[in-house]
């Protein structure tokens, strides 16, 4: 049976995380669900050489974040989980509030409400107190806070071997096996 995954993409700095995930699933044996908020197609075309036509190509299925009533945000829709990457306040707000008025957030809250694996890659800095309080009711939630912080003890070359190291931390959570990164294996 084909695992489904729901990618969400927000619109902090860093999309090139969430676009090279749907990359990097397509070649796995997941059936992608993507929902991009408007500031995330926003940052498609600053951030990156993809158009959004390219992003939304790379995955499965795609959904209007206007859509509420979309498969994706029902629990009877069977999922492994959800990874909001890159996740900004904003949204990590309206999960950690339960206030779902767009699919995106919405499709988190279910996932949470089901008892199911949530990433949220949230990508701000600095970070004041309201915003590790919302991390702090998240996670109290049942979300995984994976902010892109890089290790450098595998010693990256490239800003894909950053890319791919913060990848890999998700996809370890999930339990997707992968080789994106040289593993620690002690001194």
């Amino acid at each position: 049976m084909t695992q489904r995954l729901v990618i969400g993409i927000s619109g902090a700095s860093g999309v090139i995380y969430g676009v090279t995930m749907l990359q990097l699933l397509r070649d796995q044996d997941f059936e992608t669900h993507l929902i991009i908020s408007e500031a995330g197609r926003k940052n498609i075309e600053i951030e990156t050489e993809y158009s959004l036509k390219e992003v939304e190509g790379m995955a499965t299925h795609v959904y209007d974040n206007r859509n509420v009533g979309a498969a994706v945000a029902s629990g009877s829709f069977l999922t492994e989980g959800m990874v909001v990457v890159p996740c900004t306040i904003k949204t990590l707000s309206g999960i950690a509030n339960s206030y779902t008025d767009n699919l995106l957030v919405r499709a988190a809250d279910v996932t949470l409400k089901e008892g199911r694996k949530l990433v949220l890659v949230v990508r701000e800095t600095p970070l004041h107190k309201g915003h590790l309080r919302l991390m702090t009711d998240a996670a109290d939630m049942g979300a995984h806070i994976l902010p892109p912080i890089p290790s450098f003890y595998h010693r990256p070359e490239t800003i894909q071997d950053i890319i791919h190291q913060t990848i890999g931390k998700i996809f370890d959570f999930l339990q997707i096996p992968h080789d994106l990164f040289r593993r620690w294996e002690g001194a």
